[in-house]
């Protein structure tokens, strides 16, 4: 990963992609990181678990592990973290109402852990969970109580399982969804204090698009900012993406939108989150032709690595 560079008084911002693009296009290191180091000139990567599942037969995933080492090691990438996915999330995983399913997510993350390990990547995470709807379709402003203690309680054990894998972090990536936890700053801010102390830190990512979605927190509520500047200490990466603000688009950056670049890196500059990678986050419907998608992520890339420079 290239070194923070400080210019005056502006920090580089440390700028990279999640592999979210690649789901069913390029799912191998060989295919990926070429475009990554070479098409969209970047050396910072967050590898997505839509390209591995960390349940496949420890033969395959070692070998896959192997490869992504060896390959990212080649091509002068840094694979900074890895993210859950989309396939994964679409589970209600560690907050389904039935406990047996919980315990398979929480196995599920161990085995994710592992894979990490022996590919080189030191940091784990992402949504933890959704509680099912209601039937009559009200949401509750909270977790039941006994749900949130099961769920403190295992993200205390995931971070046993991450500090025997030698891993450095976890993370929790919030969503604007009741149904999820957190959703909110200072849901945010109780749960990074509950899990204080684990084995191994748990830290937050958030994402543009869930912090700015008016339709649950209101035109006013600040967007990002509050995010930003009432838990910097425990924010050590952010995802970025395009969006309207009505819905969490993850749009890239040739389609037009609310966030500017340029406001964001002042934003994350003013909060004193200069020094935490930024990741662009981008997902295209399967049918989208894939030349069109490196055009656009090549414009995209050009753009955030200005405006965070």
């Amino acid at each position: 990963m290239t070194d923070d560079v400080v210019t005056g008084d502006v920090q580089s911002i440390p700028f990279g992609i999640n592999l979210s693009f690649c789901v069913k296009r390029w799912v191998t290191p060989e295919l990926w990181a070429p475009l990554v180091r070479e098409r969209l000139g970047l050396d910072l990567v967050q590898f997505s678990y839509d390209l591995a599942d960390p349940m496949w037969p420890d033969a395959i995933l070692d070998r896959h592990a192997a490869e992504l080492r060896r390959q990212a090691q080649a091509s002068g990438i840094t694979v900074h973290s890895a993210f859950i996915g989309l396939a994964h999330y679409t589970f209600n995983q560690l907050l389904h109402p039935d406990h047996d399913v919980r315990d398979y997510a929480e196995q599920w993350l161990v085995r994710a852990y592992r894979f990490a390990a022996l590919a080189g990547i030191a940091r784990v995470g992402g949504p933890l969970g959704a509680i099912p709807a209601r039937l009559d379709g009200t949401e509750a402003e909270a977790l039941d109580a006994a749900d949130y203690a099961d769920l403190v309680a295992r993200m205390h054990r995931l971070a046993e399982h991450a500090k025997a894998e030698g891993l450095a972090e976890l993370y929790v990536e919030p969503t604007p969804m009741r149904r999820e936890w957190p959703w909110t700053v200072a849901q945010a801010r109780r749960m990074m204090d509950d899990v204080a102390g684990s084995a191994v830190p748990w830290r937050l990512c958030p994402d543009w698009g869930h912090g700015t979605f008016e339709p649950l927190y209101g035109p006013d509520h600040g967007a990002m900012e509050p995010w930003f500047r009432d838990l910097a200490d425990v924010i050590t990466a952010v995802h970025i993406q395009q969006t309207d603000f009505l819905l969490d688009r993850h749009w890239d950056f040739t389609v037009p939108g609310k966030v500017d670049p340029v406001a964001a890196a002042t934003l994350l500059r003013r909060t004193g989150l200069a020094a935490a990678p930024v990741f662009l986050e981008v997902f295209y419907p399967f049918e989208h032709d894939s030349g069109s998608i490196l055009t656009a992520l090549e414009a995209t890339s050009a753009r955030l690595k200005q405006a965070l420079a």
